[in-house]
């Protein structure tokens, strides 16, 4: 069956063409098949994709409340540890680490920021290289190659500081690919009425990771189980083994290559979602348009608080707060519960004022990414006043960064709201931006503290990452669209519905030379 146009009437290009957000709905007019019930293999895939971003954020967070056992604290006291609050500590919460490495806070601050240095390199190409390879390989063997990494840790650790640090740098590439290539994935198997709880589902994996990975490093760091810290690495790396070797045997590309799936479930997916065959990436104009600019403007600076805290706050709590290293475990992942509840419930009140017209879609997306940065900042300004108040002190910071998860309805949605045909390309744009304050923050802690590991010092931290959370809300506010932009329409683009492509031409001349003009099949 062959879809035909009246050239006279109708553009057949018309389907791609943006849309103004701010007046209607995108997709508000569009009728879609009931969803087959039970649990289907897209379920599957989510169910694995959760437990795959909680593996991938045990493996990368987990180092943050080893290392704080690994380092000899009782040489290092006197030049890193803060005397400040030292009158103020609750009973049974101070401890001395007899680590066996003596690392100064700036050697930490490169090893805990090495990651990063990995993690950026493949941001862009793991959308490629997922188109290429296939989504459910590159995703595995990313997991794979962090989980395999993690558990030559100890080894590599005790060999050289340099070869720690290379390792930790490679982990950060094979890791990198995970975002991208999950991306690719759901644009062959999230159909358009389940994407975005499907997708919130599966990243709310890294959350859930994290929340879970700092207590349980801190109790195995503080056990005799495999040595004590680098039982925190076997762990976990194991874990992400046996992950992988399930999500090879469970999971497939797309619907039409899944030997289990219902014929029905299949239909319904393909219906929705379509294939896409090629498309031509409007590089120049993605990298001159200020609303992408704007997104990478708010997402640096989230990721700068975010990564930041992440990375040094087991570290604060440590030398400032003086908690011991299995309570310092607990109470760092209180912040990222917080987060995951936020990143939840953003997005649902961000579509509510949306499905309500209550404001348009840009003036949405501002207020939301602005309370999930300038609340932050104003947070992280009062830590002083809480002085050595160790309960407000955890207070204040836990929603500092918790609160920082609204932006998922902010920023992070904005990429499909400018450009659904290239939402997983500006995906991994702004990420490997966003990827710096991963190593930067880290280091700038560490030169902030190395000869000084003071309250006032880390105050100065704060009031840095309170900065940055204001300019990138500025930026966004002035630059965001929410509206998608001229170029969101591929100059060479085929999709197929169900085996019928978007380009069948009729017989007209002029049908014809309309559609070859933007459509090109391989």
């Amino acid at each position: 069956m062959t879809m035909s146009f009246d050239s006279s009437t109708e553009d057949p290009m018309d389907y791609l063409k943006p849309k103004s957000m701010d007046k209607e709905p995108l997709l508000g007019r569009i009728t879609h098949a009931s969803a087959p019930p039970g649990f289907g293999s897209r379920h599957v895939l989510a169910l694995w994709g959760f437990l795959g971003f909680f593996n991938v954020y045990c493996l990368r967070v987990n180092l943050s409340v080893a290392l704080v056992a690994m380092v000899n604290s009782s040489k290092s006291d006197s030049l890193d540890n803060s005397t400040d609050c030292k009158n103020d500590i609750p009973a049974n919460t101070s401890s001395t680490s007899t680590g066996e490495f003596d690392w100064d806070t700036n050697t930490q601050s490169l090893v805990l920021g090495a990651f990063f240095y990995g993690y950026i390199l493949t941001q862009i190409p793991g959308g490629w290289l997922a188109e290429v390879f296939g989504g459910k390989k590159l995703f595995g063997l990313g997991v794979l190659c962090t989980a395999v990494l993690t558990l030559l840790t100890p080894l590599a650790a005790r060999w050289n500081l340099y070869v720690f640090i290379a390792l930790r740098i490679v982990e950060g590439i094979g890791e990198g690919v995970t975002f991208p290539a999950m991306n690719a994935m759901w644009g062959k198997w999230a159909p358009l009425w389940e994407r975005s709880k499907l997708l919130s589902f599966t990243y709310a994996g890294a959350q859930l990771g994290t929340v879970f990975s700092m207590p349980i490093s801190g109790i195995l760091c503080n056990s005799d189980f495999l040595g004590g810290w680098p039982s925190v690495f076997y762990v976990f790396g194991a874990i992400g083994c046996v992950w992988f070797v399930i999500w090879m045997l469970v999971v497939h590309d797309t619907p039409a290559e899944h030997p289990r799936i219902s014929r029905e479930e299949r239909n319904y997916i393909e219906a929705s979602v379509g294939t896409r065959l090629k498309l031509k990436t409007p590089w120049l104009a993605i990298w001159t348009s200020p609303a992408v600019y704007a997104i990478c403007a708010a997402h640096f600076s989230n990721n700068w608080g975010f990564y930041t805290m992440l990375t040094c706050l087991p570290s604060y709590m440590k030398r400032i707060l003086h908690f011991d290293v299995q309570q310092d475990g607990f109470l760092s992942a209180l912040p990222y519960l917080v987060c995951w509840i936020c990143q939840m419930s953003s997005g649902q009140i961000a579509d509510f004022i949306r499905r309500n017209n209550y404001l348009s879609t840009a003036a949405t997306r501002k207020l939301v990414n602005s309370c999930g940065l300038l609340l932050p900042a104003i947070l992280l300004c009062c830590v002083q006043f809480a002085g050595c108040d160790h309960a407000a002190v955890v207070v204040i910071v836990t929603f500092a960064v918790g609160m920082g998860g609204l932006c998922m309805g902010g920023f992070n949605c904005n990429h499909i709201d400018i450009a659904s045909n290239f939402s997983g390309t500006l995906m991994g744009i702004t990420n490997m931006f966003a990827t710096i304050p991963g190593f930067l923050g880290p280091a700038v802690v560490g030169v902030l503290t190395k000869h000084k590991d003071t309250r006032g010092q880390w105050q100065i931290v704060f009031y840095i990452s309170a900065a940055i959370y204001v300019t990138g809300c500025v930026i966004f506010n002035v630059f965001a669209r929410g509206e998608e932009q001229s170029w969101n329409v591929p100059e060479q683009s085929v999709l197929v519905f169900k085996g019928k492509t978007i380009n069948e031409k009729d017989e007209s001349d002029s049908s014809r030379d309309s559609i070859t003009a933007n459509v090109q099949t391989y």
